[in-house]
């Protein structure tokens, strides 16, 4: 049993409304079970939202809204969430800045990339919960 991100599965909670279901993340269904989390969603931030990134250790929107408690809370709820059901392994979407998974966005809102893990790949790895990419399978 794994969390996975629900946008992986096909979900529709992307910050713009869409998903980015990963036809590998689907196929594991056939073979275990997969508990879908969207941190962003479990923060109490709506679907669509405005887009989101790391900027000097703070989760802003390209106008400068500060979103960081969200995605601290929806990180929290995503370990509670964990902890509770066993789960020691996640699959998480790669770049996002709650799953991101050594690669992020670097805040400079251009597409460019930089290393760093999101938020709630944070809090999982600081509670012994390996995690990976989608692009790791």
């Amino acid at each position: 049993m794994r969390l996975v991100s629900a946008c992986l599965l096909g979900l529709r909670c992307r910050y713009d409304g869409g998903s980015n279901e990963h036809s590998q993340v689907v196929a594991l269904l056939d073979r275990e079970t997969l508990i879908p989390v969207c941190p962003e969603q479990l923060g109490g931030l709506p679907t669509p939202r405005p887009a989101s990134e790391i900027v000097r250790g703070r989760v802003l929107t390209p106008s400068g809204e500060d979103q960081t408690e969200a995605y601290q809370r929806g990180a929290e709820e995503t370990v509670a969430l964990a902890q509770r059901l066993g789960v020691t392994e996640a699959i998480l979407k790669q770049r996002s800045p709650s799953c991101g998974c050594g690669q992020l966005y670097d805040g400079s809102f251009s597409g460019r990339v930089t290393t760093g893990d999101g938020i709630t790949t944070a809090f999982l790895k600081n509670h012994g919960i390996r995690v990976i990419s989608e692009e790791e399978l």
